[in-house]
């Protein structure tokens, strides 16, 4: 099967009987033909199914109307939001996103990285497969050069270059803690379920959680580290389970670890309100169906679109320092 050959403003030209210079004129600038040409013009495109190419337009201008997002939780709600803003957000501005989702790998986050710079997008927002201290990557040099803004957008690069939007986590281990103990005045049993031990957001969740906790040393926390996705906090809630009753408690370090808690107790035919739950960011849709789980929130369409304006001022200013913002968070259904 043969490909279907890209029409170009040549071939409109042709068609029309005008000078290429005319055609795209039209295309581009159409306030500087008369109506009947840009009419004759527009007619023709769309005979011939005429798509731009953006790529090639931002090549001649020397600029580019494509922004890079990089993220490794595509299929995390909070994730799905912050995209959605992002691409508001650029719209407004005038660009368009190309969205590249790595799966949580190192390797196609690097390609995902060299796939960008190859389109010479106008920047990148990236999320990347890990905020631990020890993830390096590769492409951090390619990218610390300044040609290209970068700006991080709730996982981290330790000690990188770059602008960042990010959540406050210790205090939203704060507010958890503070929930539980209000809602659980006789709280001795709290199982905790994270991200990745060594994560710089799991890290200040627990140290926020912890210096709460302190003050009431008859609490019994069991941490249980995993990712963040759904499937490791379910299996460490079953495994919880099959060894001690229901705790007191239990907190999950997202949406999704604590949508994983919470089919674990359902597999125990446990009932979510027979014990208190606080997960950081809201469950979706769960208000629909009665469960009202209690979260500490944060606006996810705050932080997607100050990632894009954060982009936008290294573009007007390639020299302007790193700047950061910080999301807070706030409780819900508590």
């Amino acid at each position: 099967m043969n490909k279907k050959k890209s029409v170009t403003i040549s071939d409109i030209a042709k068609r029309v009987n005008m000078t290429t210079i005319t055609v795209s004129r039209a295309l581009n600038k159409p306030d500087q033909v008369k109506p009947a040409t840009l009419a004759r013009i527009l007619e023709v495109a769309r005979e011939l199914d005429y798509v731009p190419n953006a790529f090639a337009r931002g090549l001649k201008r020397s600029e580019s109307l494509i922004i890079g997002v990089i993220t490794a939780s595509v299929d995390n709600p909070f994730y799905s939001e912050m995209i959605k803003a992002i691409s508001r957000e650029a719209k407004q501005h005038g660009y368009t996103i190309m969205l590249v989702d790595t799966d949580e790998l190192e390797e196609l986050e690097s390609k995902a990285v060299d796939t960008l710079l190859g389109y010479r997008v106008a920047g990148i927002i990236l999320s990347p497969v890990s905020d631990e201290p020890s993830y390096q990557p590769d492409y951090l040099e390619r990218l610390g050069n300044g040609k290209t803004p970068v700006v991080l957008l709730d996982r981290t690069i330790h000690d990188s270059p770059f602008s960042r939007v990010v959540l406050d986590n210790y205090h939203s281990g704060i507010q958890a803690a503070h929930y539980l103990l209000r809602q659980t005045p006789d709280l001795a049993r709290l199982l905790v379920l994270t991200g990745p031990e060594h994560s710089r957001i799991t890290v200040e969740r627990l140290k926020g959680l912890r210096e709460v906790l302190a003050e009431h040393p008859h609490v019994q926390v069991e941490v249980q580290a995993g990712d963040y996705t759904l499937m490791p906090s379910y299996l460490h809630t079953l495994d919880y389970l099959a060894e001690h009753s229901a705790p007191d408690a239990i907190m999950g370090f997202n949406q999704l670890i604590t949508l994983g808690a919470l089919r674990a107790l359902r597999m125990h035919n446990i009932p979510h309100d027979s014990l208190t739950i606080c997960g950081i960011d809201r469950l979706p849709f769960a208000d629909i169906f009665g469960v009202p789980i209690a979260c500490v929130a944060h606006d996810a369409s705050l932080a997607g679109s100050s990632a894009v304006r954060l982009l936008l001022d290294r573009l007007q200013d390639p020299h302007k320092p790193r700047d950061k913002v910080v999301i807070a968070g706030q409780l819900e259904n508590g």
